[in-house]
């Protein structure tokens, strides 16, 4: 609807603006009385917080039912009284039970950034024009505001104020309700719009499925009236999702206008207006919305937060597949109010910047792409999304062309070609220890198995880039899983139980996987957690549990439909299952949440077979390699390398459970040749080493190659690895889920680097391996790393943040826009690459020494310190297993606070909380002499928090809160 045709009329703090029309009051002598709208700061008395009274105006525009008058946060005024010219214009668009408060930062932000931001609030809500109800409004009322209503309500308000200014770029933006009404109006006003954002919103409840549970409680009977209007129980629920994220001031600016049920009456039609069940009188409306927004070309960008009771994976999942285009963000601890718990408005306007770099206009229109962007850094759209144009445009494609498409693919090695090469042989692949007794597979049989899946999961339906979560435990059955989802065109999600049932539920819900591959306690955990995705067993299954657990079909029978003799030896033929796009997405992989929410990490084909090549070389393989992986997920590797992989005895999930023992079996039953292992794990070797038998230690003098990463691994383990393994070079290469392998050291190199070092202190690391560039970011005196970086003689011997390139390396992170954007930011020689968050400084010799993470930094007066420099003092300490240094107090001027862990020795001995005399100064002198830093309290604890997965990467964070509460007098307790 558009205003009328004499412009609308104001009124706003500001001097010089017109009165509205005044609103007649209502003739109705019982329920809700119409109200005129009022500026906050007149209705309130005086200014709310973080709401400047300059940025609020009342607009009447002409509506469907005559002239309505709403409040509208306006930056626009204030934006020119300053001088400024508008870069463009945010229109926003709140949800039930907020109001354009909502915005608040976003408008201060925006300012800033030279936007204006337009933020109305709808009728009946915030400070507009309150309309009459006879009662507290239900579904079926004649009079509510229906949602085609609100559209047209926005359109008028927004069209109005748009025509104040001169022509320029325009975006929407909204959350809850706002995000349909804002997404519409963007979808039928692209002649106009050059972006639209959303935060957390639905557009559309499909008729088959149930509303969220706090939706259906709110709507169950007279529940609606009095929740909403009678009291304010509906208002309340979302500013408590928002937790101390709110403070008391805020919480008061979002209850302001809806202090009395008078004032209520917009939350109540707003939920009336839910359109579930199908005949409700918006259902119709609600569908024509959806299919309007698919038709939005334009760029997008989503912001979620997942702790959503109310808007839930579902709504994310019907988004993507109608934006295909859009990037997305997801903040894992936040949930419905995540504008008001994370940093929203900087991650909107700094999308912004990226899509509109030089400030022109964007007017041209942005096609979604015709299939899934695998290659855009906040991860791919469903496969679902692809429409049934790009399908009967792929159907359409003439036999040459494929023919062609394949030709160059096969020219491309894949992670599974050295597999499909070692097709026809039966010599030994793949072993797993875990079974009683040993399950032995050859190169044949991995291949027959590999290529019945593959293709049997291609007839099930499998599209290429169909997400497939793996919840199969390491040994050989996750194998053959994983190169059959890589030769089938899907996309390996790899969320191993190293994250623990909750980080590998988050994980998998953010991946949104279209299918489930798992044994029964996977798949169980799925089913109780309400993963998404079609699920297969490994084994097969009886009727009664295959329903319980909704399961179709499992690897066991595809494998036993699929491998006939005559085609044993064979490779899954192109015709039959096309080759992957070599840049397409091959896998998720996830880190270890040791600092955050585990993180999804994208690899595509290509730097997944470009990762082979690097190991290939790093291990030197030749015929007869073999390698046992005490770390679970490098047993994936060795097919992918020609490389017999053994999966030793031991719980995935606590790496120290691997014993000398199950070790010593694991080489015999193998024939291994290499050992990797975490330090964690090699500790608990070593403590075991006793009881190996001489057999035992006979087998491991046949090991030419241990490795050991996931942590730093002190010199001292080093040497008594070398002990175990007398003919063997024992390696600690620097890597991480985003680059497996980037550096590399000997123990030999590491002794020589620690006896002439330079005052170098931290873990040295050695030196980049083949193909890899590492720069340094400086870090500067507050603590920040530098925006510049430095390479070669210039990068010796500061302290900075590691940006490295390799080809082996990540493509990018996973629906994470923020995250990727400021890990890959760094853009020197045109390359990608990639910030590795971990500090330390390179000698002179070129070696890497790592000195701990970004965010553990101690800033102490004195300047910027890494922490892993005085922890590799303290830990050459007699009857110290570890220890970590933290920083206690405020930025800039921390104590330096020692923790240490005992070892096993005396721990029983040691008292917990600050340290005795004699090892407080101990390691205060020791610290100091090799130092020069000054250590303010020295703590014990007898157990670190670590991560899961390594059992080895310090907590810091919580171990310096622990240290802060210990020395401010509470009890030592459990850090």
């Amino acid at each position: 609807m558009n205003p009328s045709a004499s412009g609308p009329s104001t009124r706003s703090g500001l001097p010089g603006l017109p009165n509205p029309r005044p609103v007649p009051p209502s003739s109705s002598r019982s329920g809700i009385p119409a109200a005129e709208a009022q500026l906050p700061h007149e209705a309130v008395g005086a200014p709310l917080d973080g709401l400047d009274p300059a940025w609020s105006r009342l607009v009447t525009v002409d509506t469907l039912d005559g002239p309505r008058t709403l409040h509208v946060l306006d930056t626009g005024p204030a934006l020119q009284a300053a001088g400024g010219t508008p870069v463009g214009t945010i229109v926003a668009a709140h949800g039930n039970p907020t109001w354009s408060y909502l915005w608040r930062h976003l408008a201060a932000e925006a300012l800033d950034r030279g936007w204006r931001v337009i933020a109305p609030d709808h009728l009946d809500m915030g400070f507009s024009e309150r309309l009459p109800h006879d009662r507290a409004p239900r579904p079926a009322d004649a009079g509510i505001r229906r949602i085609a209503d609100r559209v047209a309500d926005f359109d008028a308000v927004v069209t109005a104020l748009l025509a104040e200014g001169s022509s320029h770029r325009v975006v929407t933006i909204g959350h809850d309700w706002g995000g349909v009404i804002s997404l519409t109006w963007a979808a039928r006003n692209q002649d106009r719009v050059a972006a639209a954002i959303t935060l957390n919103t639905a557009v559309h409840q499909a008729a088959d499925k149930p509303l969220p549970a706090s939706l259906t409680a709110v709507l169950a009977g007279p529940a609606l009236p009095t929740s909403t209007v009678h009291t304010d129980l509906f208002l309340r629920a979302p500013l408590a999702l928002a937790g101390d994220s709110l403070t008391p001031a805020a919480r008061a600016g979002f209850r302001a206008p809806y202090l009395s049920a008078s004032r209520r009456g917009g939350i109540g039609g707003f939920v009336a207006d839910i359109p579930h069940p199908d005949t409700h009188p918006s259902y119709s409306e609600l569908v024509q919305l959806g299919e309007d927004i698919a038709g939005l070309r334009r760029p997008a960008l989503i912001l979620w937060g997942p702790k959503d009771p109310v808007f839930i994976e579902r709504f994310l999942r019907d988004l993507r597949q109608r934006l295909p285009q859009a990037d997305l963000h997801r903040f894992e601890k936040s949930g419905h109010m995540l504008s008001e718990q994370e940093d929203v408005h900087g991650v909107a306007l700094d999308w912004l910047a990226q899509q509109f770099p030089d400030g022109t206009a964007g007017g041209d229109t942005v096609e979604a792409p015709a299939a899934e962007p695998t290659a855009s850094s906040a991860g791919t759209a469903p496969a679902a999304a692809v429409g049934s144009a790009a399908a009967a445009s792929a159907a359409s494609s003439t036999s040459s062309s494929a023919d062609a498409d394949q030709s160059a693919a096969s020219a491309q090695r894949f992670m599974f070609t050295a597999l499909e090469e070692n097709a026809t042989s039966d010599a030994l692949a793949s072993v797993d220890m875990s079974q009683n007794p040993p399950a032995k597979l050859t190169w044949r049989e991995v291949n027959d198995r590999v290529r019945a899946i593959a293709e049997g999961l291609h007839d099930l339906g499998l599209q290429p880039g169909d997400r497939v979560s793996m919840l199969v435990p390491p040994g050989n059955d996750l194998t053959i899983v994983l190169y059959a989802v890589l030769r089938a065109g899907g996309v390996a999600v790899v969320a191993d139980a190293g994250l623990g049932p909750k980080g590998m539920t988050r994980a998998v819900k953010s991946a949104d996987p279209q299918w489930i591959i798992g044994a029964v306690p996977g798949l169980t955990l799925s089913r109780v957690a309400g993963w998404p995705g079609r699920r297969i067993s490994v084994d097969a299954m009886g009727a009664v549990q295959r329903r319980l657990l909704d399961v179709e079909t499992s690897i066991e029978e595809l494998v036993a439909d699929g491998t006939p003799a005559s085609a044993s030896g064979t490779v899954v033929s192109p015709v039959r299952v096309p080759l992957p796009d070599p840049d397409a997405d091959a896998a998720i992989l996830f880190t270890s949440g040791s600092t955050g929410p585990a993180k999804g990490v994208r690899y595509t084909h290509a730097r997944m077979a470009a990762l082979m090549g690097v190991l290939r070389d790093f291990f030197q393989v030749r015929p007869g390699t073999s390698l046992v992986a005490g770390f679970a997920p490098f047993a994936l590797l060795g097919p992918g390398i020609s490389t017999v992989s053994i999966t030793p005895d031991m719980e995935v999930t606590k790496p120290r459970t691997l014993t000398a023992n199950a070790l010593a079996n694991a080489v015999i039953d193998g024939e291994a040749t290499m050992v990797f292992a975490s330090p964690a794990a090699y500790h608990n070797i070593v403590a075991t080493a006793h009881e190996l038998t001489a057999v035992q230690r006979e087998s491991l003098s046949r090991i030419t190659l241990a490795l050991s990463a996931g942590a730093p691994v002190p010199l001292a383990l080093m040497d008594e690895l070398a002990g175990l393994f007398p003919n063997a070079a024992i390696r600690s290469p620097y890597g991480m889920t985003e680059g497996l392998l980037l550096t590399d050291i000997e123990r030999v190199e590491v002794a020589e680097a620690l006896a002439n070092s330079d005052g170098d202190l931290g873990v040295c690391v050695g030196r980049p391996v083949d193909g890899v560039r590492v720069a340094l970011a400086p870090i500067d005196a507050s603590g920040t790393p530098s925006e510049q970086l430095v390479e070669g003689p210039e990068a010796r011997g500061i302290l900075g943040e590691f940006v490295v390139h390799a080809a082996h390396s990540k493509a990018g992170y996973d629906r994470l826009w923020k995250t990727d954007r400021e890990a890959a930011r760094d853009t020197v020689d045109g390359l990608l690459w990639h910030r590795t968050n971990d500090i330390g400084h390179i000698d002179a010799a070129g070696r890497v020494w790592l000195e701990g993470r970004v965010q553990h930094l101690i800033t102490p007066p004195a300047g910027p310190l890494g922490p892993g420099g005085p922890e590799a003092v303290v830990d050459t300490l007699p009857h110290v297993y570890r220890s970590a240094a933290v920083g206690v107090g405020p930025a800039g001027t921390q104590a330096l606070v020692i923790i240490v862990e005992p070892s096993a020795d005396v721990a029983a001995q040691v008292k917990e909380g600050r340290a005795s005399l004699a090892l407080n100064t101990l390691v205060r002198d020791i610290v100091a002499e090799r130092t020069g830093a000054d250590v303010a309290a020295v703590l014990v604890t007898k157990s670190f928090p670590t991560d899961i997965r390594h059992n080895s990467k310090i907590d810091r964070t919580r171990l310096a809160r622990w240290a802060e509460r210990v020395l401010a007098g509470g009890k030592a307790g459990t850090p």
